[in-house]
């Protein structure tokens, strides 16, 4: 049967699991149960904590579509240290880095109460430790240290990975779009000077027109800018707060600027 995971913000466990003792027909069904809902929900491995059970149990889906089973698994041994980005279904949607043994020896025991032991280095290490968490009614973030706590903890905040960029870049996309503006407000500059030394009546007005539609273009941009700006600034919502200000900012200003630019074009062209 199908069992729903458990998912954050509900506790795992508020204790550690309860080691199997008595290995009968209850065990067999929720190793069932394990399986048929790691299948449903294309898992690589669960816990008999996620879907809300108290036995000390875990199944890890093998790459060639069979199960390894263990019941009571402990960590034996452990050497060495790698930092991984990880992601859990009890985080969906959700990654965070975590440093853990990079390699590990576990000993648990078979459906039928057989003591039995593995090593595993990698992937599969990470994973193994990252279930057997579980059964301390534990998660990674636990495991986190301060600076990327601080991080996964803003993720939970607005529900995605995209919340968080490390760090609000200096760079956007938007800045090519302020270069543009600035490029055609420094040409109707230059043409605003040039006009001083023009008598002829038909070049001037043909320099108006070009200063007219300069202007009309330098707006139109100005709006993309502002509402291209907001959409980008959505993906560093760490930082939005600053984002809106400096992007109002720099709308407000450069339309300042062109406002003036079109005045003085209009009085002395």
């Amino acid at each position: 049967m199908v069992k729903e995971i458990v998912t954050y913000p509900t506790p795992p466990s508020t204790e550690y699991s309860t080691d199997v003792r008595v290995f009968d027909e209850n065990i067999v069904s929720l190793i069932d149960n394990m399986k048929e809902t790691i299948e449903a929900n294309n898992l690589d491995a669960l816990t008999a904590f996620q879907i809300g059970n108290q036995f000390n149990v875990v199944v890890i889906k093998e790459d060639n579509g069979s199960y390894l089973e263990l019941i009571n698994p402990r960590l034996f041994s452990t050497k060495g240290q790698v930092t991984t980005e990880e992601k859990t279904a009890y985080f969906p949607g959700l990654s965070a880095k975590v440093t853990r043994h990079e390699s590990v020896s576990v000993v648990y025991q078979d459906r039928e109460g057989n003591d039995l032991s593995l090593k595993a280095t990698g992937d599969r290490s990470i994973l193994l430790q990252r279930k057997i968490d579980y059964t301390f009614g534990s998660t990674y973030l636990q495991k986190l240290d301060k600076d990327e706590k601080a991080r996964f903890e803003l993720k939970l905040e607005y529900g995605s990975n995209i919340a968080v960029s490390e760090s609000c870049p200096t760079v956007f996309q938007r800045d090519k779009l302020l270069k543009v503006i600035n490029v055609a407000m420094i040409a109707m500059v230059i043409l605003l000077f040039i006009s001083f030394f023009v008598s002829d009546e038909n070049a001037l007005v043909t320099m108006w027109s070009y200063q007219a539609y300069t202007a009309l273009a330098v707006l139109i941009l100005n709006i993309i800018y502002f509402f291209y700006a907001q959409y980008e600034g959505k993906k560093y919502t760490s930082c939005t707060s600053c984002q809106i200000g400096n992007i109002i900012g720099t709308t407000v200003i450069s339309l300042f600027k062109l406002t003036l630019l079109f005045l003085a074009s209009y009085l002395l062209i």
